[in-house]
């Protein structure tokens, strides 16, 4: 193997362990996280990680199969985060105050 091909192998080995390591501490996020809102973030970092991890076999195996995949998986990571934050925002939003009664000497906004 050429030089260039040795640092090659070498990045996409060192891509590889990176992808790995900030899994396992995705999933210890997930695990332990405080609020429902950190187990969304985290999920949807999973998402996005698990993406990682095919676009680096992907160029590892030099092969284009994978990106089709990546795309939906793209997609449903962005609509769960949208579904997940929809949700957090209905459920954290403070009850609506009932508008003052109009009386006769008091005149309401128009």
């Amino acid at each position: 193997m050429s030089a260039p091909e040795t640092a090659d192998r070498f990045l996409m080995a060192g891509a590889v362990v990176i992808v790995l390591v900030a899994g396992a501490l995705l999933l210890y996020r997930i695990w332990r996280g405080p609020s429902m809102l950190d187990r969304a973030i985290s999920l949807d970092v999973l998402a996005a990680l698990i993406i990682a991890g095919l676009g680096a076999k992907s160029a590892m195996a030099r092969d284009t199969f994978y990106f089709p995949i990546m795309l939906v998986l793209a997609f449903l990571g962005f609509t769960g985060s949208v579904g997940i934050a929809r949700f957090i925002a209905v459920r954290d939003r403070p009850p609506s105050r009932p508008s003052p009664a109009r009386t006769p000497d008091r005149k309401g906004p128009r």
